[in-house]
C-alpha cells in the first residue's frame, strides 16, 4: 500500500452509534495510527469520539445527497457502513472513489439491489458484504472449527443474547425490519434452500450452562456464506433471548454463541462437535471487532496486500484463524465442549 493511501483515512458512516463508536475504537487498537473519519447525524457525539480516538475527526453525513454532504475534494481509503442506507449513495460514493466498501446492515433478503450496483461496476471498488451474525467473526470461527472434518453434513448455530441487549437505533430499526416477518429466514435443509415459518423456523437447543432454550431462525448472511465454504446439506442460525430476571446474581449483559458441526472427520470416522463462545459483553463489541478486523484487511494493514476489486463475504478476505486469535486476545473464551 503506498504511503499517500495510508494517509486516507475511513470513513465509518454511523460511527457513533453503538457498533459504530465501538467499531472505531476497536479499530484504533489495531491500527494505531491509521486515520479515522466520525460520519454521523449527532455531531456532539461524533466530535467527542473523534478526540478520544485522536488521529480522527468528525463529518456529517447526509444520505440524502450523492456526495452525502462531504465537502469537495474528500478522499477516504473505505467507506464503512453501519446502518441501513436504502439508497446506496454510501456504496455508490464508495465505487465513484474506486476504494473499499462495506456494508454491515443487510439481511439475507436485502442484497439484490447492492449486488446490482456491484455487477454494473465490478472493476470499481472491493465490496465487502458483512451482514453476518456478529460482524462475520462467528462464520469465520465456524470455518476454523471445520478444519476438522474431511467432509461436513450440517452446521447447527444458536446463540442466547439478553433481552435488554437491544444495541442502538440502527440495531433496533434492523430487528422491526425481521419482526415483519416478510420474507421468512433463509435455511439450508438436506441440500434444499427454504424460507423456513412455522414449525421449520423453530429449534430447541442447549446452552452453555445446560438450559434448553427455544431459538428462532434469523435471515442473516452466515446461511448461505457457510453453504458456500463448505459441503454441508443442512445449515441454520437460530437466536434465543435471556430474560434478564434469569441472569445469575451479579452478572450483566453478555452473550453466548453454540457451534455444532456434523460429519466426516479426518480420521473417517462420523461425529459430531460442539464449539462454544462466550462473551462478557454486549453483542455491538463482537460485531465491532469483525468490522474493524475486516477494514485493517482491506487496505492491507494485515493479511495480505490491498484487496483488489471484486464481491466479497468475510471468508473470503480474512483467515479463521486469525480471527480466533484476536477474539480470545479480546477476551471471548472459546472452547470445545
Amino acid at each position: 500500500m503506498s504511503t499517500n493511501m495510508k494517509q486516507k483515512p475511513v470513513l465509518i458512516i454511523g460511527g457513533s452509534g453503538v457498533v459504530g463508536s465501538r467499531a472505531a475504537r476497536a479499530l484504533r487498537w489495531l491500527q494505531p495510527k491509521l486515520p479515522i473519519t466520525i460520519g454521523a447525524r449527532d455531531q456532539l457525539k461524533a466530535n467527542a469520539l473523534a478526540r478520544e480516538l485522536g488521529g480522527a475527526d468528525a463529518v456529517k453525513i447526509d444520505l440524502e445527497r450523492q456526495d452525502l454532504g462531504l465537502p469537495p475534494g474528500a478522499a477516504y481509503s473505505a467507506v464503512v457502513t453501519l446502518l441501513k442506507d436504502d439508497s446506496l449513495r454510501s456504496m455508490k460514493y464508495a465505487q465513484a472513489q474506486g476504494v473499499p466498501y462495506i456494508s454491515f446492515s443487510d439481511f439475507v433478503f436485502d442484497i439484490g439491489p447492492a449486488v446490482a450496483h456491484y455487477i454494473h461496476k465490478p472493476a470499481s471498488a472491493p465490496v465487502l458484504f458483512l451482514g453476518h451474525f456478529l460482524g462475520g467473526t462467528v462464520t469465520l470461527a465456524t470455518l476454523h472449527f471445520a478444519r476438522e472434518f474431511r467432509k461436513l453434513h450440517s452446521i447447527e448455530i444458536s446463540a442466547v443474547f439478553d433481552e435488554e441487549d437491544v444495541g442502538g437505533p440502527a440495531a433496533q430499526g434492523d430487528m422491526e425490519r425481521v419482526a415483519k416477518g416478510v420474507p421468512n429466514p433463509l435455511i439450508l435443509e438436506d441440500g434444499k434452500w427454504i424460507w423456513a415459518h412455522g414449525d421449520d423456523a423453530v429449534r430447541g437447543f442447549k446452552g452453555v450452562d445446560g438450559t434448553q432454550w427455544q431459538g428462532r431462525a434469523y435471515p442473516l448472511l452466515d446461511v448461505p456464506s457457510l453453504a458456500a465454504a463448505t459441503d454441508a446439506r443442512s445449515i441454520r442460525l437460530d437466536f434465543a433471548l435471556r430474560p434478564a430476571a434469569s441472569r445469575p446474581r451479579g452478572q450483566g449483559i453478555s452473550h453466548e454463541v453454540i457451534i455444532e458441526l456434523t460429519g466426516e472427520k479426518q480420521d473417517g470416522t462420523t461425529g459430531r462437535v460442539r464449539h462454544e463462545l462466550v462473551d462478557g459483553d454486549a453483542h455491538s463489541g463482537l460485531s465491532a471487532r469483525g468490522v474493524a478486523l475486516a477494514v485493517e484487511r482491506l487496505l492491507g494493514l494485515a493479511g495480505g496486500p490491498p484487496v483488489a476489486p471484486g464481491l466479497y463475504n468475510p471468508e473470503g478476505l480474512l483467515d479463521p484463524a486469525y480471527v480466533i486469535e484476536r477474539l480470545r486476545e479480546s477476551g471471548t473464551r472459546i472452547q470445545r465442549a
